[in-house]
């Protein structure tokens, strides 16, 4: 390889799409990335003021709204950029890199934090009085840190493999940002062992989560049917619903991508916007904004800043 050129800037392709519709998806886009950084910003100032929401569902959703913030950020504006300009795709090698790293990085963190997310409600359903003491403070810093780690770890891999190999022939990425499945197409080098680690390390992982985070919901099921009240049942129904929508709309794309690491359909980049583009505006909202206890909060947050301008 000493003799051939390496690649240092690669071109992202964006989301197929007709030439017509750029304008049109760049203002759809732009408004669901602005409504999802505002509102998750919103939930953790919230969560922050108000004492009453210092629980461990909260302190979990914290953690999902930040990493929220920044997952959309990863990927959203440089997606805007390849709609507006023919040379927005551009991104240098370093910064595909980077890129990659912060992407799973943030994604597998926030898969493993859904997991513990489930635990956490499957325990205060299902072991109410018991709940205090198996979910403390302590408890529930280690299992966030838990998802950091790991998260970073499973990160690190992926980027470490995915750039070791060289790349001295095409650089015209098929996706709107670096992603590990369609840079490895663009390798000088056999890639079936990088494919077979994001099989097992993405695919397989996201699917165990999944279906760990099924149990889960279907033990949070069974205890609901317990509820004598049909109001409660239809209430607390209601909000696992919500919940697994949200699940849904980031697992199921995850699994279809990771377990065909070799896939070369162009539908994987439009797969792609539902975990990456609406998962994390739909967070907010069916996670805390259809809460009643964070709409007290926030009507509170309003009062006290309607006070303070008025002081």
């Amino acid at each position: 390889m000493s003799n051939v050129t390496l690649v240092t800037t690669f071109f992202l392709s964006g989301i197929p799409h007709p030439p017509a519709l750029d304008t049109m998806l760049f203002v759809a886009f732009l408004v669901i990335y602005i409504l999802t950084v505002l509102g998750n910003f919103l939930i953790l100032m919230v969560i922050r003021v108000d004492s009453h929401l210092h629980t461990p569902m909260y302190y979990f959703l914290t953690n999902l709204s930040f990493i929220d913030m920044w997952f959309s950020t990863v990927t959203v504006p440089k997606m805007l950029m390849t709609l507006v300009s023919p040379r927005g795709g551009a991104i240098s090698f370093h910064s595909c890199v980077a890129q990659l790293y912060c992407f799973h990085f943030l994604g597998s963190t926030e898969c493993f934090l859904y997991t513990v997310m489930s635990y956490d409600r499957y325990l205060a359903i299902s072991y109410p009085l018991r709940y205090s003491s198996m979910m403390s403070g302590r408890v529930c810093a280690l299992l966030a840190a838990g998802t950091w780690i790991t998260g970073s770890l499973h990160s690190a891999v992926q980027t470490t493999l995915t750039f070791r190999l060289p790349y001295c022939g095409p650089n015209q990425i098929q996706h709107y940002f670096c992603d590990a499945p369609p840079i490895l197409k663009l390798a000088c080098a056999d890639t079936s062992a990088n494919e077979m680690v994001i099989f097992v390390n993405i695919g397989v992982v996201a699917s165990g989560c999944f279906l760990l985070i099924s149990l889960s919901y279907v033990s949070i099921v069974c205890s609901i049917l317990r509820i004598r009240t049909s109001e409660g049942r239809h209430r607390a129904f209601q909000t696992c619903a919500s919940h697994c929508i949200v699940v849904l709309c980031f697992f199921v794309p995850c699994v279809f991508i990771y377990l065909r690491p070799g896939s070369r359909d162009a539908v994987d980049g439009v797969v792609a916007v539902f975990y990456t583009v609406l998962t994390p505006l739909l967070n907010p909202v069916v996670y805390t904004l259809r809460n009643k206890e964070v709409k007290k909060a926030l009507v509170k947050l309003k009062d006290k800043v309607a006070y303070s301008q008025s002081q």
